[in-house]
């Protein structure tokens, strides 16, 4: 599907460093994928809710030292 749209060159150039692509077209899927990513890990984030480890910093700090 064929559309026209008016993009800021500097938000283009920006966007192409960022997502490491070349052309406009490349740079707009690699953009909205990316923006479909973020909203389905906050998503699903969200649906997980929280987990209450019970943990003080430090033991956490000392558990993930031993890995």
């Amino acid at each position: 599907m064929r559309h026209t749209v008016v993009i800021d060159d500097n938000l283009l150039e920006e966007a192409r460093r960022v997502l490491g692509t070349r052309g406009i077209r490349e740079t707009a899927d690699a953009g909205l994928r990316e923006a479909v990513r973020k909203h389905r890990l906050e998503k699903l984030r969200r649906s997980l809710g929280k987990i209450d480890l019970d943990q003080s910093p430090e033991a956490l700090s000392r558990l993930r030292s031993e890995h």
